[in-house]
């Protein structure tokens, strides 16, 4: 079907606190930060489709922008089953409040924690023995 979704291409947050989202997205998810601007800051998540880098994007809200309020409800990261129990280790030690939950009907386990402004941040597994 021509004009057919390939792939995630980008989430873009407009934040509060640049730089504090910027260390939290580089450190606790754990993301390359692809280029830095004054009032931006792209991550690379993966390769994407056909050549484009799926990506987040970080824009300083005081910088003029269109949207003022979200709708955004969560943002997930896929990370190995084996990564599972160290990813939930890693981000305790950092401080941050973790909870997990399973979702059955996917075969998915979740980690949940809240990034500097209170997005909720997920990075979930599939695991067949759920």
């Amino acid at each position: 079907m021509p004009g057919a979704v390939r792939a995630l291409g980008e989430v873009a947050l407009r934040v509060h606190r640049l730089d504090q989202m910027r260390t939290f997205y580089s450190n606790v998810v754990g993301l390359e930060l692809m280029r830095q601007f004054e009032h931006a800051a792209f991550f690379r998540i993966a390769d994407g489709y056909a050549g484009h880098t799926a990506m987040i994007a970080l824009f300083d809200r005081r910088s003029p922008a269109e949207q003022e309020h979200s709708t955004l409800d969560h943002l997930a990261f896929t990370i190995s089953r084996e990564d599972f129990e160290p990813q939930k280790q890693r981000v305790e030690a950092l401080g941050l409040t973790v909870t997990t939950a399973t979702h059955d009907w996917v075969h998915w386990r979740s980690i949940y924690v809240h990034d500097p402004e209170g997005n909720t941040v997920e990075f979930v597994c599939y695991d067949p023995e759920v």
